[in-house]
């Protein structure tokens, strides 16, 4: 069974409870959700493997760590996952960008996909898919399955807030995928949403209703 790591640093906290606030504005959350990002990206990319190399400093020469890989994407799930990617890339800002594009029926709740691109030779890569919510799993266990299906192997997930019910989906689904998370919440009500949740993070990144 894959782990799920809550990502619970202090700063991540308060910027989330920030991002909770029915009052904060677009333009705020769509900052504090880039910083939040940068910052858990840092405990999502802990175990990227590096190798012994060799380089001359000013002083001498020396054998340092290096990342072992140099090829890493970075999947929003659209469309509230592309307000992850920009904290990301600064901490990486040599990863390309894939995109999957997944909508949610209104009645059935299940996942619809409309648009899949990513890198060439993605297969090789090492991937971290974005998305905001992680409320009933059916669009991330649907992107994670479009990514197997290309022969991505190398995929972690990685979600701002979590109900139980998208983390067990997840993991029934694809029980080899590590999620990570800034919080696991309540929840989800009977439309689906998390509880108690931020709202439609799409809506409140992109100012829409």
């Amino acid at each position: 069974m894959s782990e799920v790591h809550v990502l619970d640093h202090p700063l991540i906290s308060d910027k989330l409870t920030r991002m909770r606030k029915v009052e904060t504005t677009t333009q705020d959350f769509r900052l504090l959700l880039k910083e939040v990002s940068l910052l858990m990206g840092y405990e999502v990319t802990r175990d990227f493997e590096t190798k012994d190399t060799t380089v001359t400093t000013p002083i001498c020469e020396g054998t340092f760590p290096m990342l072992a890989k140099n090829f890493f994407t970075i999947v929003p799930i659209l469309r509230a996952g592309i307000g992850m990617v920009d904290g990301l890339l600064e901490l990486m800002p040599f990863a390309h960008v894939g995109h999957i594009g997944l909508y949610r029926d209104e009645e059935t709740h299940e996942p619809v996909e409309y648009y899949y691109k990513m890198p060439e030779n993605v297969e090789r890569s090492e991937i971290i898919v974005v998305d905001p919510m992680l409320a009933t799993g059916g669009s991330a266990s649907d992107a994670l399955g479009s990514l197997k299906k290309h022969g991505c192997t190398n995929i972690r997930l990685m979600n701002l807030v979590a109900a139980p019910e998208g983390i067990a989906a997840v993991q029934k689904a694809h029980p080899d995928i590590d999620i990570y998370v800034a919080a696991i919440d309540e929840r989800l009500n009977e439309n689906a949403y998390i509880v108690p949740g931020l709202g439609d993070a799409g809506d409140r990144i992109f100012g829409t209703k």
